[in-house]
């Protein structure tokens, strides 16, 4: 909004060219979703908690945990509102990239909502059925395979539009027959997704990763849409992608903001609503600047919670059926599924897993960077 009536004023006033540079914009929605967060966050906060949303806490958790018991979830609204307001406010709001992100946020959020509300209203963890909310996350990368294949963000003839690219491979690029690029594109957004919602489970460290996963695909995101760099690095040109870099930027900025509520000991909890819409987010983000497998490089950290996760389940079926169910309870892969519990079952602090994890979050964000270099 600010670009359509600021920019214009440039011919008259120099200081107003600023907002025909992604760089300025994307640092303005920064520190506007950081004063949104501050400013909605303790009203929020205190809204839920008056209404008695609070978090419902497995049984079979770490002990520790229980006294977690009550404190305010569905605190994700935060994040949404202070990634959706300043991106309106400073992206082009007609930009394709800004505006099916904002879509895939809106929709995964929704999700969560929803899911969050009803283990509120029935007071157990259980929440919405899974298969319903997987239902609602397939629906979604369905729709956004089909759209990309008949309506691409990115001209052809750079890359199909059943196409991505591979990190540490100058222009190689993978093209997938039509049906199963809609499978593809589906498997990220609900796997990444997922992935971020199992991660979700001590105080600040989705938030955290979320903030570094964010500011990287922000880099990617400006440099992929300039002719300039892209030249340098030997990377495909993708017009139009630069303008989402404000809203990474934003999504940053809200992320911090939660933060500051979510660190340990937590006054609230993003809940559903806001680890299924960031996952949702940076799938879709990856999707569309043609980076699907960069993805598992930045977001390493929830990579590793999601196969943690299978892992545990798969090799404990297959034991309790093979061997039987004692066998199995007593040779776990991990003490606790996902792997950020199980270094707590070691005697880890919570702070000490929380912030480890977001060292390996920053070791993974510079592992990606080092994919433009190293081709």
């Amino acid at each position: 909004m600010l670009y359509y009536l600021l920019a214009p004023l440039g011919k008259t006033y120099l200081i107003f060219n600023l907002f025909t540079y992604i760089s300025f914009r994307a640092a303005g929605a920064m520190v506007t979703a950081l004063l949104i967060a501050f400013i909605v966050g303790p009203g929020m906060i205190r809204r839920l908690r008056a209404l008695r949303v609070g978090q419902v806490i497995r049984a079979e958790g770490p002990a520790s945990h229980q006294a977690k018991r009550g404190t305010p979830t569905m605190g994700g609204l935060i994040i949404v509102a202070a990634t959706v307001i300043p991106t309106l406010l400073w992206a082009r709001i007609d930009n394709p990239f800004v505006i099916v992100t904002l879509i895939a946020m809106l929709w995964t959020a929704a999700i969560g909502f929803l899911d969050d509300y009803l283990k509120v209203v029935q007071g157990q963890s259980r929440g919405l059925v899974a298969k319903w909310k997987l239902a609602g996350q397939v629906s979604f990368g369905i729709s956004l395979g089909i759209f990309l294949l008949l309506r691409p963000m990115v001209d052809p003839e750079i890359i199909p539009a059943s196409g991505t690219t591979v990190p540490f491979f100058k222009f190689l690029v993978v093209v997938f027959a039509p049906w199963l690029y809609v499978l593809f594109v589906t498997g990220v957004v609900t796997g990444f997704s997922n992935a971020v919602n199992l991660t979700d489970g001590l105080d600040g460290l989705a938030a955290g990763l979320s903030a570094i996963a964010a500011g990287t695909f922000a880099f990617f995101a400006y440099i992929l849409g300039r002719t300039d760099t892209t030249g340098y690095l030997n990377l495909f040109m993708l017009p139009g992608a630069g303008e989402l870099a404000v809203l990474c930027s934003a999504l940053t900025g809200g992320c911090l903001g939660f933060l500051w509520f979510n660190a340990h000991p937590a006054r609230v909890f993003m809940g559903d609503t806001g680890s299924l819409s960031l996952g949702g987010t940076f799938g879709t983000m990856a999707i569309l600047l043609k980076a699907e497998f960069l993805l598992v490089i930045v977001g390493g950290v929830f990579v590793a919670e999601a196969i943690s996760v299978m892992l545990q389940t798969g090799v404990y079926r297959w034991q309790r059926g093979t061997r039987g169910r004692e066998y199995a309870d007593a040779h776990r892969v991990f003490r606790m599924a996902p792997v950020h519990h199980h270094f707590e079952k070691l005697g880890w602090a919570e702070t000490t897993v929380v912030v480890r994890f977001w060292i390996l979050g920053v070791f993974c964000a510079l592992a990606a960077l080092a994919t433009l270099k190293l081709r």
